[in-house]
């Protein structure tokens, strides 16, 4: 019931809301953070000029057609978070939400899908990320949820966009974790799903992945520095991935007062799936791994989670693990 509260804002009793902080008008140099809190090694004026520099996000494809689901289709999703076989503690956090309904408009499935990687010691990253999910949460219920549920589904030029909607609720987020906890920071990928479309704010690296019988595809891009060098031709990624900073990050939620966040809209085919996972996940299990495990549990999203959790664990469970598997409607 709490959890309800904060997300439609509702406050309990005695307890003041959050007021996001104004942002500066001049933007602020890049931090470096490292989920967990543990320190890096000082960067050279090299790679620091080189994340200075950093902070365009690509442009949005084309917007598809959004399509509505054959008559009972709703979407299937499973989730699931372990703490991993090293930490005492999980600074990870997730929430999912969906709405489907049925009647004379056939309007299309929606679900909200979050899954948020803290840092910045014991309890400042456990309580970043989950700030973040709730803050998002807020806004797209507010701004989405509810106005879908009014019967207000488009032809409105001046209500937001769903990316729209997603970007400012991230930036929000940011604003409430810069306040209120300022030693702590998170990733966070955030997915609205309507229809055959996948709308992704992202910020860090955590990922989302499209996957489909015939493959796998990463749909957003790390923040971070490895991935950066990577771009650049200056570290290849077999050497990313014992690199002494692979876990640096240069844009983070509550790092800095001006954030970029990524927006992506993907087009999701028929009975296609979309994983959103912490890199406690992908750090340990390949690609093609995650693609085989979820097809081969094909409808049972739950099952694939645990498989996945399951085996990241075997592997050394060297950081919180964190999963959460939609399932798009329709026949392959």
């Amino acid at each position: 019931m709490d959890l309800l509260r904060r997300i439609l804002g509702l406050q309990p009793t005695g307890e003041q809301p959050v007021t996001p902080q104004e942002t500066p008008e001049t933007p602020s140099d890049p931090v470096v953070t490292s989920p967990g809190g543990a320190p890096t090694a000082p960067l050279d004026p090299q790679l620091e000029d080189l994340m200075a520099s950093e902070g365009r996000t690509r442009q949005l494809p084309p917007l598809e057609t959004v399509l509505t689901p054959s008559e009972g289709a709703r979407l299937n999703y499973g989730q699931f978070s372990d703490v991993g076989q090293i930490r005492d503690n999980n600074q990870d956090s997730m929430l999912s939400m969906t709405l489907s309904m049925t009647g004379n408009d056939q309007d299309p499935n929606f679900g909200l899908f979050i899954v948020a990687d803290g840092m910045g010691g014991h309890e400042d990253g456990e309580k970043a990320s989950a700030m973040t999910t709730h803050v998002i949460a807020k806004y797209v219920t507010k701004d989405i949820f509810v106005p879908m549920l009014n019967g207000e589904t488009g032809g409105d030029a001046d209500r937001p966009t769903i990316i729209e909607v997603l970007r400012n609720a991230v930036q929000k987020a940011n604003d409430v974790v810069a306040e209120r906890v300022p030693d702590g920071g998170t990733t966070a990928t955030a997915a609205a799903v309507m229809g055959n479309l996948a709308y992704i704010a992202h910020v860090g690296d955590s990922r989302a992945y499209i996957i489909t019988a015939d493959g796998i595809e990463q749909a957003t891009r790390d923040h971070s520095l490895v991935q950066r060098l990577i771009e650049l031709d200056q570290l290849t990624p077999e050497d990313a991935i014992d690199h002494p900073q692979r876990n640096v990050l240069y844009r983070a939620i509550g790092q800095s007062d001006n954030l970029d966040v990524d927006a992506i809209t993907r087009h999701l085919p028929p009975a296609s799936y979309l994983l959103i996972c912490s890199d406690g996940l992908w750090n340990l299990v390949t690609k093609e791994e995650l693609k085989q495990i979820v097809i081969t549990h094909q409808d049972n999203t739950q099952s694939a989670c645990e498989a996945l959790v399951n085996l990241a664990n075997e592997r050394g469970g060297t950081d919180n693990i964190t999963v959460v598997i939609i399932r798009v409607p329709g026949k392959k």
